[in-house]
């Protein structure tokens, strides 16, 4: 059973549509409680870093999220916003995150257009079971004005560019994250949620 996590700064709704027109057995999750019925976890999200943090914070699912993922080695996919509060600080509102993944999470420059929407082409750096059956270098959907800044430059799965370069999917251990929105990727987004509800992580 995959549990989406379903709080005020998210898009849960849209991602268990997705899940369920793949068929898989998928509920949304809004208490520490609800966590012991899932065996896999999806945090999507939209919006700004600190009103997902206070979100979470607000229906103490922080340290249960934590006891689950980082403790109990649980498969855990972020999205967007679920994406960057993985890492240590974000400059969107001074905001500090979870601290799950080392790095930081910057504002693309002023000479792009902010926010990136739309479609984008993902480099792939390595192999990845989450992205098993994908070309090397597929279109994905953003929208996002933050990008996060790995420490460890061997986490990121994908790159993509805009403006700059910069990490659009990562993976550590049983934690991976997408900047791009995969419930709004087509056939390629769904190919990777997928891939998420087979992965068996060695942690």
């Amino acid at each position: 059973m995959i549990g989406v996590i379903d709080y005020q700064a998210g898009n849960a709704p849209s991602v268990l549509y997705a899940l369920e027109r793949l068929g898989l057995d998928a509920r949304l999750v809004a208490t520490p409680s609800d966590l012991q019925y899932v065996d896999r976890i999806i945090l999507p999200g939209v919006g700004a870093a600190r009103a997902t943090i206070g979100s979470l914070e607000e229906t103490d699912l922080i340290g249960a999220l934590r006891d689950r993922v980082v403790i109990g080695a649980t498969p855990f996919l972020g999205i967007c916003i679920g994406l960057q509060i993985l890492f240590d600080h974000s400059d969107e509102g001074d905001t500090d995150c979870l601290g799950w993944l080392a790095g930081n999470i910057r504002r693309f420059p002023n000479s792009q257009r902010v926010p990136q929407i739309g479609w984008n082409n993902v480099a792939f750096d390595r192999p990845h079971a989450l992205v098993d059956g994908l070309d090397a270098s597929p279109y994905f959907y953003f929208v996002n004005s933050y990008y996060a800044v790995p420490s460890d430059p061997e986490i990121v799965i994908g790159q993509c560019e805009y403006g700059i370069e910069f990490a659009a999917m990562v993976a550590e251990g049983n934690i991976a994250a997408t900047q791009f929105h995969v419930e709004k990727s087509g056939e390629v987004g769904l190919r990777i949620l997928s891939n998420f509800a087979d992965w068996e992580p060695s942690c």
